[in-house]
C-alpha cells in the first residue's frame, strides 16, 4: 500500500535531529503525522564530525516518526547549515517562449541560465539550490511570480546557496548509511523563514534570527524575497558551556540549571533566589544565585544579538525593516530573550512558532525548536517535493495461548513445542491477518 502527498523533513542539527512527516490537507496548509526526535551528538556547528553517531541519531528519529505516523520513510527533504554555506547574486535574462505567455518551462531557464552566470566558484564548491530574488517581464518590475503573464524577455536575479563539496557529501553519506534518500537540501535560514513569518511581514521586511545549539542564523526578507543571509558561530551551547565554567558543573548539569532557572535579561529576572546544583564526581553540593547564572546567560546573548545586529547593518537593509525581528530556535526559549533582542537589535521583537499547520499532532510541534524542520516540510509543500511512502507494517499481534491438551506437547519439566495443528492455526490467523490489510 502506498499513501501520496506526503512531505518529510529531517533537521541534522549540533544538538538534536528532528523529522517531520506530513501531508497537505483540503486547504493547503500541512496536517502533522508524525515526528521523531534525538540527540546529536556527531556535530559540531552545524559540520559532522563523527559520521557513525550522526547515522545512529538519526536512525532513531526517523524510527520514532515511524512509528508515530504508520509511514515507511524513505526520500527526505534535509536542511544544511554552517559557516561553509554561502550565497551569491546572479543576473539572469532569458527570451519567454514563442506564446509570449510565461510558463514553468521559462522560470527553469531563467534559474539554469542564473547558475550558469556564476563566476569564481571554484571545484571546491557545489549549489545547493537556487532561489528567485524577483522577475521584471519586459517593463513590469517587482515581479515574485511570473508564470501567466504576458511579455517577450524576462530578466532579474536569483540567490544562488553554495557550500562546500566535502561538508555537503557527509551529510549525504549519513543520510544514505541511514537507509534514507535525499529528495532535496535546503538552506535552512530559508526554511526557519519559511516556517515563522506571516506574509506580511516578508513583504514589509523583516529579519529571522534562528539561535541553534551550534549556529545561529540570519535571513533577511525584503518585499517578499531573501535579500541577505549568513551564519554565525555563536549559538545556546556556548550559553551552556559559561554556565558550566561559571559554576564549575558538568555540561549536562549546565544545561539542565541554564533550562530550570535561566534568564536571558537582568532586567526581567523577579526575585533572586538560591540555586543548589551537585558537585562533580560525589563532590559537595554547591549553591549560587539566580541573579549570578543570569550575568552569565545575558553576556553570552548579548554577544549574538550584537553579532547580529552588526550583520543585519552590514548588509545594507537595516533600514528597511519595517516588521522587525523574529527569533526562534531553541536558543529563544529563555524568559528575557525577546526584550534582550529589542534592545540590543533596536528593533520590534516577537518569538517565531511554526505557522501554517492545522490539525495532525499541531500542539506537539507548536515550539520555536522546531522552526527548521517545519519550514522543511513547508519547503517541500511549496515546490511540491511530494513521494510515495509505503506504510509501516504493524506489529504482528502474539497468538493467543491454545490449551495444553491440544496446542502443546510437554516434553519435559520446562519445555513445551507447538504441535502441526497449532502451527497450522497461526499461519492461518497470520495470513487472514495480511489478506485483509
Amino acid at each position: 500500500m502506498l499513501k501520496s502527498n506526503i512531505v518529510i523533513g529531517l533537521d541534522i542539527g549540533t544538538t538534536k535531529v528532528c523529522v517531520v512527516v506530513a501531508e497537505k490537507d483540503d486547504v493547503g496548509k500541512l496536517n502533522v503525522l508524525g515526528k521523531g526526535r534525538s540527540n546529536s551528538e556527531g556535530l559540531q556547528r552545524a559540520t559532522v564530525v563523527n559520521i557513525n553517531k550522526t547515522v545512529d541519531a538519526i536512525r532513531a528519529a526517523v524510527a520514532d516518526a515511524e512509528r508515530e505516523s504508520s509511514i515507511r520513510i524513505k526520500g527526505v527533504n534535509v536542511g544544511i547549515s554552517g559557516a561553509h554555506v554561502h550565497c551569491i547574486y546572479s543576473n539572469s535574462e532569458i527570451s519567454v517562449n514563442q506564446s509570449g505567455i510565461v510558463n514553468d518551462s521559462d522560470v527553469r531557464r531563467f534559474l539554469e541560465k542564473a547558475k550558469t552566470n556564476i563566476r569564481y566558484l571554484d571545484i571546491d564548491h557545489e549549489i545547493i539550490h537556487v532561489i528567485p530574488q524577483e522577475f521584471i517581464v519586459d517593463d513590469q518590475e517587482g515581479v515574485l511570480d511570473p508564470i501567466g503573464m504576458a511579455g517577450t524577455t524576462m530578466r532579474g536575479s536569483a540567490y544562488i546557496v553554495v557550500g562546500l563539496r566535502t561538508k555537503i557529501r557527509n551529510i549525504k553519506q549519513c543520510i544514505e548509511k541511514a537507509g534514507l534518500e535525499v529528495s532535496a537540501m535546503t538552506f535552512e535560514p530559508v526554511a526557519s523563514g519559511l516556517a515563522v513569518m506571516k506574509e506580511s511581514e516578508k513583504k514589509s521586511g523583516v529579519v529571522v534570527i534562528d539561535i541553534g545549539g551550534g549556529t545561529t542564523e540570519v535571513a533577511i526578507y525584503i518585499d517578499g524575497a531573501i535579500r541577505y543571509s549568513e551564519v554565525i558561530k555563536v549559538a545556546a551551547n556556548d550559553v551552556t558551556h559559561d554556565v558550566a565554567y561559571g559554576v564549575k558543573a558538568l555540561n549536562d548539569v549546565a544545561e539542565e540549571v541554564k533550562i530550570r532557572y535561566g534568564c536571558a535579561y537582568s532586567r526581567a529576572l523577579g526575585q533572586d533566589e538560591e540555586i543548589l546544583v551537585d558537585g562533580i564526581e560525589g563532590r559537595p553540593r554547591k549553591s549560587f544565585q539566580k541573579s549570578s547564572l543570569t550575568v552569565i546567560i545575558e553576556a553570552r546573548m548579548m554577544e549574538i544579538f550584537e553579532l547580529a545586529r552588526d550583520i543585519i547593518k552590514r548588509s545594507g537593509y537595516y533600514e528597511y525593516l519595517n516588521a522587525g525581528a523574529i527569533i526562534t530556535g531553541g536558543g529563544s526559549l529563555l524568559p528575557g530573550t525577546e526584550e534582550l533582542a529589542r534592545d540590543i537589535l533596536g528593533l520590534d521583537v516577537r518569538t517565531g512558532y511554526p505557522e501554517g499547520v492545522s490539525g495532525g499532532i499541531k500542539e506537539t510541534i507548536n515550539n520555536p525548536m522546531y522552526a527548521t524542520v517545519m519550514g522543511l516540510v513547508a519547503h517541500s509543500l511549496q515546490n511540491n517535493l511530494y513521494q510515495d511512502y509505503g506504510l509501516v507494517a504493524p506489529a504482528t499481534p502474539e497468538p493467543a495461548p491454545e490449551p495444553a491438551s491440544e496446542a502443546v506437547t510437554v516434553t519435559g519439566p520446562e519445555q513445551a513445542t507447538e504441535t502441526p495443528q497449532a502451527g497450522k492455526k497461526l499461519v492461518d490467523k497470520l495470513k487472514k491477518f495480511w489478506d485483509q490489510l
